[in-house]
């Protein structure tokens, strides 16, 4: 398993041009959004901790509203708006998760977002968002060509944006699982956490961190796009293509300047990767061993757990992030 260089341990992330509070903002964010988010459960992994021979627990945010993590960030994001920035309409860019939990969040506030996402993005997600009130438009052939075109869009318009993950009260939103995690699991040694954009991972890590510095967040990716890993290792944010990959919900490129980037460094013990076979049997065990139908991206952390949890004393968790996987997917899975 590659090791990231050692990084504070603290939960507070320096950078340019002052601190990132990462607890303060998980703790903000929770004041806000709670009242409309579920607590999700979490699981012991029968299957996994007895292969295993170490308890590894699932953390079922597939059950979420609007079945993600991300309705976390979104409603965060949107409820600190002011009536101005509302007003003005809120426009987006996503894979198909986020979308969908901007338009979620926007029947709480009372707007109807705009969701940007590139060609090929799953139509199951893109059915979500229109089915929860967003207008969907197509532009690019990849997240980050998405996230530039609803910029330039938001930008002609005088539209609020709101990042996928390049947002601290996005990245809060989103560390209300790890606070969640924190009064669920007792002695919790380790956390597999999937890593597109980074949000969550940086939410999580940065309050875990912060309550418990012992315990390791471990990034996940799939091998056939991991651009954040790669980026890490490099030291620098890199533009690289993506192929195909079932675990569509991470896949993409990482924004220049990205502040998911730094505490991402700072905070992570390690960053795996996983191939795609391990993906789809990982998929495969999870609906017929424990249980839980997920999405591409949870499978590919659950995977990677599988590798590599043996090398943890004390129980893990993995997180479920998302359970939207299309009915088309799920066939060729199947099959």
């Amino acid at each position: 398993m590659p090791c990231l260089r050692p990084g504070p341990r603290l939960g507070v992330v320096t950078g340019s041009p002052a601190s990132i509070d990462l607890p303060a903002a998980v703790r903000s964010a929770e004041a806000r959004a709670r009242p409309h988010l579920l607590t999700t459960p979490v699981v012991p992994a029968a299957g996994l901790s007895a292969e295993l021979g170490s308890p590894v627990v699932l953390k079922c945010e597939n059950l979420q509203h609007t079945g993600s993590f991300k309705a976390r960030g979104a409603l965060s994001k949107l409820l600190s708006l002011d009536a101005g920035e509302l007003d003005r309409g809120v426009i987006t860019a996503s894979t198909g998760n986020h979308g969908a939990a901007v338009a979620y969040a926007g029947t709480i506030v009372g707007v109807e977002p705009v969701v940007v996402v590139p060609e090929g993005a799953n139509p199951s997600k893109l059915a979500a968002i229109e089915r929860l009130g967003g207008r969907v438009e197509v532009l690019g052939t990849d997240s980050v060509e998405s996230e530039i075109g609803a910029r330039r869009l938001a930008q002609e318009g005088s539209l609020t944006f709101v990042s996928p993950y390049n947002d601290l009260a996005v990245i809060g939103g989103q560390g209300t699982l790890g606070l969640e995690l924190l009064e669920q699991v007792r002695d919790l040694a380790a956390v597999f956490v999937a890593v597109g954009g980074g949000g969550l991972a940086s939410g999580v890590a940065g309050i875990i961190k912060a309550v418990a510095p012992r315990t390791a967040i471990i990034g996940c990716s799939p091998a056939a796009s991991a651009v954040m890993y790669h980026s890490l290792r490099a030291g620098h944010v890199l533009e690289l293509p993506s192929e195909p990959t079932l675990s569509d919900g991470t896949a993409g490129g990482v924004e220049q300047g990205a502040i998911t980037f730094g505490i991402l460094e700072a905070l992570l013990d390690d960053f795996v990767t996983v191939e795609e076979d391990d993906i789809r049997r990982a998929f495969l065990d999870l609906i017929e061993v424990e249980h839980q139908l997920v999405e591409g991206s949870a499978a590919m952390a659950y995977s990677a757990a599988r590798a590599h949890a043996t090398r943890v004393s004390g129980t893990t968790a993995v997180i479920l992030c998302g359970g939207n996987v299309g009915t088309q997917n799920l066939r060729g899975i199947l099959a």
